[in-house]
């Protein structure tokens, strides 16, 4: 069990979970104390006590269900009572059950699609899970056509199983069965009622149609080998840029946590900041009480201000991604700044400040940056050199000491001039000049890039791929 164990964190580890040392022993102290035949209270053991982050649990399971896909009593099920039934007796049972209904006999590769969607239906409407799970297993192997060392993944016999299976066709069928079987008209409420009960043990079916892929994906290919396809990034990891519709939603919800760490950080740093100039008035009073030696000295502390922040985003079409995230970011730590002024660009630049303002509801405020902001010159691809003289000339006055500028892009810049004298001169009036670049570093001054030309005159260029170093930048501007 120890080396099990073991072997199952390093899984962890090799995809991305933060897994210390303690955290291994306290897993190995609670596994103690649990049935380790319950194969939910292993998991959910495991789960309390490695994982940290609730965005990490998708992770966690994925590496947990191919790791101990193969192990353990994972072909036993418990139908009433005590006693251990197998798969295979389920499903010979079922399939009795249903020869005798028609008279006749034969095996599995006798059957018809429309006995077994039949028999699926019957354990469907029954809820009986363990005649489920055997029908998942006979589905898999009749249907799915896995062949040993085949490289392919399991999405592709998922795809197969269930198109055999018409599982969407299934709910309309369970539902009319559904109002024959009742006494009377079913009503609105039961009939919705109905139906999200049998949506959910179709759900379940293809969870279950899923694991019996795996564990046979794994029996052929090994468990590291399956560990290491079916890895996915960390939420904190997926980039910016390549992020699904999903993913970003999830991005969203981490902005939230970020914005009370940057408030925290803020607070604390105004509240403990250095010391202002001596007070000689205060030292001489207090040195009275050694003898005239001003042993303590005393200082006016100055009172702090929150600092403005500027923001100056690209939202071109090769870092739109980047773009929206991080004006979600500004619009979520907006209170955390005395005051918050957003600008964005592609050939032309225009301030989109008054638009988050406008609505509490992210989204339409990003819809009409993209609709309604004036960022076109010419042809609307991106020319940072001349974005960056327009807001010179019109708000470079409004920068002031209490000033911290955010500019957001690749800076590549289609071969235009660069312009990077703005940059030094805003660099001059500013409190801070940062940049965050959405490439990999790798990547930088390659082609059009010029990230370095204004790299030189700011207080630090970033790489931000990705809401970790998005949460190190953050970090370091607080």
């Amino acid at each position: 069990m120890l080396d099990l164990l073991n072997g199952f964190v390093v899984e962890l580890r090799n995809a991305g979970l933060p897994v210390s040392l303690t955290e291994n022993l306290d897993a190995m102290e609670a596994v103690q104390h649990i049935p380790i035949e319950d194969r939910e209270a292993f998991k959910y053991a495991l789960g309390a006590t490695l994982i940290k982050n609730h965005a990490h649990w998708r992770s966690f399971e994925t590496v947990f269900e191919v790791y101990f896909s193969l192990r353990g009593p994972e072909y036993k099920l418990v139908q009433g009572g005590d006693d251990d039934t197998d798969i295979d007796e389920l499903w010979r049972e079922l399939q009795e059950q249903q020869q005798e209904g028609q008279g006749g006999a034969g095996g599995m590769e006798n059957l018809t699609p429309e006995e077994i969607a039949q028999m699926l239906m019957s354990a469907l409407m029954n809820g009986d899970q363990g005649m489920m799970r055997a029908m998942a297993k006979q589905s898999v192997q009749r249907f799915a056509g896995m062949e040993p060392g085949r490289p392919v993944g399991g999405t592709y016999y998922l795809y197969r199983t269930l198109r055999n299976l018409d599982l969407d066709g299934m709910l309309e069928k369970m539902m009319d069965q559904a109002r024959q079987d009742a006494d009377g008209d079913l009503t609105s409420l039961e009939e919705r009622l109905e139906k999200e009960e049998f949506e959910d043990r179709i759900e379940k079916f293809k969870g279950e149609i899923e694991a019996e892929i795996r564990r046979r994906l794994v029996a052929d290919r090994g468990a590291e080998a399956m560990a290491k396809t079916l890895r996915k990034p960390l939420p904190e990891d997926v980039e910016f840029m390549h992020a699904s519709r999903d993913e970003m939603q999830a991005l969203k919800k981490s902005l939230y946590p970020l914005t009370r760490k940057l408030a925290a950080r803020l607070a604390r740093k105004r509240r403990h900041g250095r010391k202002g100039p001596l007070d000689f008035r205060n030292t001489v009073r207090h040195s009275l009480s050694y003898g005239g030696v001003p042993a303590e000295p005393k200082f006016k502390y100055p009172r702090p201000a929150k600092p403005e922040l500027i923001v100056v985003a690209d939202i071109s079409g090769s870092v739109a991604a980047f773009a929206r995230f991080t004006l979600m970011l500004v619009y979520a730590i907006q209170n955390q700044f005395s005051k918050v002024r957003s600008f964005v660009f592609i050939d032309g630049i225009d301030e989109v400040t008054d638009y988050f303002k406008a609505t509490e509801d992210i989204t339409e405020a990003i819809h009409r940056v993209n609709t309604e902001a004036d960022v076109v010159w010419v042809d609307g691809h991106s020319d940072y050199g001349h974005a960056f003289e327009v807001f010179w000339e019109r708000y470079g006055k409004d920068i002031g000491p209490k000033s911290t500028v955010l500019l957001l892009g690749d800076a590549r810049n289609n071969y235009h001039a660069s312009q990077a004298w703005v940059v030094k001169e805003i660099a001059q009036k500013a409190r801070h000049v940062y940049w965050l670049n959405p490439e990999p570093r790798s990547y930088w001054n390659t082609g059009d890039s010029i990230v370095g030309e204004y790299g030189t005159h700011t207080d630090g260029v970033y790489e931000c791929r990705n809401l970790r170093q998005l949460e190190a930048f953050v970090e370091k501007l607080a």
